[in-house]
């Protein structure tokens, strides 16, 4: 039943897994592999990752393009785009295919901004709704196939014990991204850009919360991807 579902998920947009078969005729083969980016949020990481555990970040290649999910404290889209394995404040480990989809870049644009709408960024939750729920959404949509386990693991022995997460790794993990704004174009119209948010004072200490922290300088921009309510 899942399986019939994520085809036709695809089918809705044009897409599905795999190459055109031998009756396409004429159409343009828009095959492309769609792959996990995984990253280490802590160096830690190489030390408990050969015993099959560690603190990850994840974000789905597809058309040259790789989209994650990240916390900002405004009802509007955590989903994002960035160059594939360069998204700011985390360290690229490794990436994984994951399967092959025939989509047009045009279409698959549809489908992540549809998807957008349902992972605000002020729905992020370390346990329950966070960066790796977001990529194994995806990639079994796209292909009818979950990421590997051990890619949000943290995630699932939290849900069964959150003492194992103090609260300070859960505000440094998942405030990784540009501070989020919010703007007003000439015709009226509002919009939403990213900029890097200076560093806090002491004064800001009651609005902590609501300040994400810098990426490395010289890291590539991010981009919040526009949600389209289906």
């Amino acid at each position: 039943m899942e399986a019939e579902n994520a085809s036709n998920l695809t089918s809705e947009y044009g897409g599905g897994g795999g190459g055109g078969g031998e009756g396409d005729g004429n159409k343009t083969n828009y095959e492309t592999q769609v792959v996990l980016n995984v990253y280490d949020l802590t160096p830690i990481n190489h030390y408990t990752f050969w015993v099959g555990f560690g603190i990850f970040h994840s974000g789905i290649e597809v058309h040259g393009m790789e989209y994650g999910y990240g916390a900002h404290d405004f009802p509007v889209s955590g989903v994002f785009e960035v160059e594939p394995k360069s998204c700011p404040g985390f360290i690229y480990r490794c990436s994984i295919p994951l399967g092959q989809l025939n989509m047009p870049p045009s279409e698959f644009r549809m489908l992540i901004e549809s998807i957008a709408s349902e992972y605000h960024g002020d729905t992020y939750h370390l346990i329950s709704k966070n960066c790796n729920h977001f990529t194994d959404d995806i990639s079994w949509r796209l292909t009818g196939k979950r990421i590997p386990g051990w890619v949000n693991r943290l995630a699932r022995l939290g849900a069964l014990c959150s003492c194992l997460l103090p609260e300070s790794l859960q505000v440094s993990t998942v405030k990784q991204l540009h501070e989020y704004h919010a703007c007003t174009e000439e015709d009226g119209t509002e919009s939403f850009s990213t900029t890097t948010p200076r560093e806090p004072t002491e004064s800001d200490d009651a609005d902590q919360d609501k300040h994400l922290l810098s990426p490395p300088a010289g890291s590539s921009e991010v981009a919040f991807i526009k949600e389209v309510q289906r």
